[in-house]
């Protein structure tokens, strides 16, 4: 009886590789529950009552209002500059009443009253030249052309985007690589496990053999 039991106890390696599995599942199971209730719920809802449409440029104006941003010259080096408010009104597809445009979800976030967010530089008057080129594009080279922007009715009927931040994409990443993590967690202990199993089969094998 004492043999058996200690044929059946894991070596150094073997309970490494157990405690291993174990961790990966752990941390498999974690990842999906923290992902879930803190990043994976929001882009849902945001997506949630959303769509796709065919936008069309109304017009693109500057406001007189100035917003602050931050700019970085180096580890210390921290400051406040700032920048024009670009506004593009459009028309989409779904609805007559026009709409703000916004680069995405963050940007809208950040300042839902403009459009565009500059890089955030020193000088305020290089703000003001790339939101003045922002404004050039939409009027010169979009102009009336219809491009596809995505709207939320239920959170933001009066905004639409120009591209979404949680893509399909970004998504799938959420719940495929927790779901990795677990089952090679899974794997690594079935392995090792059946490894045992047959190791102890065939040391018991062998010692019939020479019975």
């Amino acid at each position: 009886m004492a043999r058996s039991r200690a044929a059946y106890e894991y070596t150094e390696a073997e309970d490494k590789s157990m405690r291993l599995g174990f961790l990966l599942i752990a941390a498999g199971l974690l990842s999906l529950l923290g992902l879930g209730c803190c990043w994976l719920r929001p882009a849902l809802q945001e997506r949630g009552g959303g769509g796709s449409a065919n936008c069309t440029v109304l017009a693109v104006r500057q406001l007189g209002e100035r917003f602050a941003c931050t700019f970085s010259c180096g580890a210390a080096c921290r400051g406040t500059a700032r920048y024009p408010c670009l506004q593009v009104l459009v028309r989409t597809s779904r609805s007559s009443a026009p709409a703000l445009l916004h680069e995405d979800e963050r940007q809208l976030r950040t300042n839902p009253k403009c459009s565009y967010i500059p890089p955030c530089a020193r000088d305020d008057q290089e703000n003001s030249e790339n939101v003045t080129y922002k404004q050039k594009y939409w009027k010169e080279k979009v102009g009336s052309q219809p491009f596809t922007c995505y709207f939320n009715q239920h959170l933001r009927p009066d905004d639409v985007m120009l591209k979404r931040t949680h893509d399909e994409t970004v998504l799938l990443h959420c719940f495929l690589w927790p779901v990795v993590t677990f089952l090679v967690g899974v794997l690594i202990v079935v392995l090792t496990i059946c490894a045992k199993n047959l190791a102890v089969r065939a040391e018991a094998i062998k010692k019939k053999k020479h019975l």
